[in-house]
């Protein structure tokens, strides 16, 4: 026995058609929705990443900055090296006005 369409009122092939094409649309909308909340899921854990990596970095230096200060200040300065660095810091005295470091009159 055979199928025959045209044994079929319009009405119901319009129905059927409908249900047909709402099927069709929710798919789509289905997997347009999915595909959606697997790019924000991606998306969030690239940022999860990315801001774990770069709070790791900034833990690294500071770390390494309070390591190289401590260190600095463990070091013990020889006495004549000491003293060098402190006349440096301080100026010498420029014979024709006094008390101005060197530096200053140079550079008027």
């Amino acid at each position: 026995m055979q199928f025959d369409l045209s044994a079929v009122e319009t009405a119901t092939l319009v129905f059927i058609g409908t249900l047909v094409f709402a099927l069709v649309i929710t798919v789509f909308l289905m997997t347009a929705s999915f595909l959606a909340l697997v790019l924000v899921g991606v998306g969030r854990l690239a940022w999860i990443v990315a801001s774990n990596v770069l709070l790791w970095l900034v833990h690294g230096i500071n770390h390494a900055w309070d390591r190289l200060v401590h260190h600095a200040s463990a070091v013990e300065l020889s006495g004549d090296f000491a003293g060098d660095i402190a006349a440096e810091i301080m100026g010498q005295p420029a014979p024709s006005t006094g008390t101005y470091p060197r530096v200053v009159l140079r550079d008027s």
